[in-house]
């Protein structure tokens, strides 16, 4: 998952719909992994302390999915074509026709 905090660029996580994605898709048995240049590391939060301490990981082709979820400007840089992985861009970032990106 690309993106953690409640809109782009900015470190502020508090009611990003971020954490109710991670929390619907590993209900569905995925492993959900972010990365966020603004939240290096979630912190607590009531409604979602069971993510506290996770750490924000690179981009890299080791995924089966990456799913866009905030439209932070350090991801217009990423070739994702390159990776070779599925892409859903709930943000409308990517500009590019590739059959691997879906727009959400």
């Amino acid at each position: 998952m690309l993106g953690l905090a409640y809109k782009a660029n900015v470190d502020d996580s508090r009611e990003s719909p971020s954490f109710r994605l991670m929390e619907k898709l590993e209900e569905l048995g995925a492993q959900v992994i972010y990365n966020d240049p603004y939240i290096p590391v979630i912190l607590p939060t009531r409604q979602f302390a069971k993510y506290a301490g996770r750490k924000s990981q690179p981009i890299d082709n080791t995924f089966d999915l990456i799913l866009i979820s905030t439209a932070h400007d350090d991801y217009k840089s990423v070739d994702f074509a390159s990776l070779n992985i599925p892409v859903v861009d709930t943000r409308n970032m990517i500009k590019e026709a590739n059959p691997l990106f879906f727009k959400a």
